[in-house]
């Protein structure tokens, strides 16, 4: 049986036949927790989510989806048809009995860098008690170095093993991502239990890395720091395009066709940020320094990060005359990016800030914020900040419009209306998502990054 819809462009799934799948518990229903079970779902395994919010709950058991996520609602909605999928509320419901629980907790940021375990280990006490002999409990959430062992100290069952399987899945596209990812990494101390997680993902067909515990933690936040600072090089890159005049557009196709590089993550923009890469490069830099290696590469790429962001604002700064006091911009997207309605350390929501701070009024539109955002919002609160009902309603009377998300609805806007709507034709696109010369036939004053 193959994955049918789901195939997404890519290999067809394995779905293992009915009854022949294994009863799994996914602890924590968000961006990572609920693409996960919902295609452990589709593999064919038994799977039922605990969360503690029971709002949230209620919601996936009426069917409603509480995230934005790319087929996702199909994927889940097909779980439930079929039985594979259910929703309880707590931890223990969800784990009692199971022969796998996956833990997708929040891991967040503390003030020195280091990831906030305490989520991670509150479950893990939770579940302790109602865990089967022989369960595999999974960290799939993105932990330290050496989390499997403070989950294993905090369960206190020697029957129960503690394995890491790193999630790589990319919000927007994490359902295709999910069905086919490009490897699955196991650690664990006890390498049966790590080929018994592997083989839950057999259908897939992905390459397979079975390794200890510490690597492959390692090799979760190795990724996302690559990927950050593969980032950071070519917004760097588009400075040194516009201090010399060259194009970044025509830089990038020289650096893709190089298979050594590729084009992935070459695409300039305001900076980068979401749930994983600000936290994950930040508690890197943390691990190494306690381990006492000065990672000042890494660092480098987070400064140069923040500094993209304040090349942003003076860029929208410029575009009005020099002085923000007073002004009022309009700012197209919030998200972190296109695809999901995620706020958490978005850019966009620090140029916004930035902005803000220098004195300018904001009015957004992003296609998934509606209404003035309330706690916990990383919006809610911020003064002079407003939310238009569309795009046209952000620009009017502003003085500049910035394009902070890359949402492809952007590109087919009636920029003659546009215009009508500003107060002074200025487009800062902070995405590259526009074409300037169209822009500027139509009169406007254009910027992007690293473009001529």
């Amino acid at each position: 049986m193959t994955g049918g819809q789901f195939g997404l462009g890519g290999p067809s799934v394995r779905v293992l036949p009915h009854g022949r799948g294994h009863s799994v518990a996914v602890i924590g229903v968000g961006y990572v927790g609920l693409p996960t079970a919902a295609t452990l779902a589709h593999l064919g395994h038994r799977v039922t989510c605990g969360d503690a919010d029971a709002a949230k709950v209620a919601m996936l058991e009426a069917g409603r989806i509480p995230i934005v996520e790319e087929h996702l609602d199909e994927l889940v909605a097909e779980g439930r048809a079929a039985g594979r999928l259910r929703f309880v509320t707590g931890a223990a419901a969800a784990a009692a009995g199971a022969e796998f629980v996956f833990l997708c907790v929040p891991t967040p940021q503390g003030e020195d860098g280091s990831a906030d375990l305490s989520y991670v280990e509150a479950v893990a006490a939770e579940i302790g008690p109602v865990l089967a002999p022989d369960a595999i409990v999974v960290n799939k959430s993105t932990v330290p170095v050496g989390s499997t062992l403070v989950v294993e100290r905090v369960l206190g069952r020697h029957d129960v093993a503690v394995v890491s399987n790193p999630e790589f899945l990319r919000e927007g596209t994490a359902v295709a991502d999910s069905l086919h990812p490009g490897r699955i990494v196991v650690g664990a101390s006890d390498q049966a239990a790590a080929v018994r997680v592997a083989d839950l993902f057999a259908g897939t067909h992905a390459p397979l890395l079975v390794t200890d515990a510490p690597t492959a933690e390692t090799i979760k936040y190795a990724s996302n720091a690559f990927l950050a600072t593969k980032l950071s090089f070519i917004n760097s890159v588009a400075s040194l395009c516009e201090a010399v005049g060259a194009d970044v557009r025509d830089v990038i196709l020289g650096l893709g066709y190089d298979r050594r590089i590729g084009f992935e993550y070459l695409r300039p923009g305001p900076g980068w940020g979401g749930s994983c890469l600000p936290k994950d490069t930040r508690a890197l830099v943390h691990i190494a320094r306690e381990a006492g290696y000065d990672f000042a590469f890494l660092e480098g790429a987070i400064a140069a990060n923040s500094e993209q962001l304040d090349r942003v604002v003076e860029k929208i700064e410029r575009s009005v005359g020099g002085d923000l006091a007073g002004t009022t911009v309009a700012v197209w997207g919030l998200t972190f990016k296109a695809g999901t309605d995620d706020l958490r350390d978005s850019p966009a929501v620090e140029v916004v800030r930035r902005l803000i701070d220098r004195g300018a009024s904001v009015r957004a539109f992003d296609p998934t914020v509606a209404g003035e955002p309330a706690h916990p919002s990383p919006l809610a609160g911020l003064e002079k900040f407003h939310v238009a009902d569309d795009a046209y309603g952000a620009c009017s009377g502003a003085e500049v419009v910035a394009v902070l998300t890359e949402w492809d609805e952007f590109r087919w806007l009636d920029f003659g209306r546009v215009r009508l709507e500003l107060g002074r034709p200025a487009v800062v696109d902070a995405r590259n998502l526009l074409d300037p010369a169209q822009l500027r036939r139509l009169g406007f004053t254009y910027e992007g990054i690293g473009r001529r």
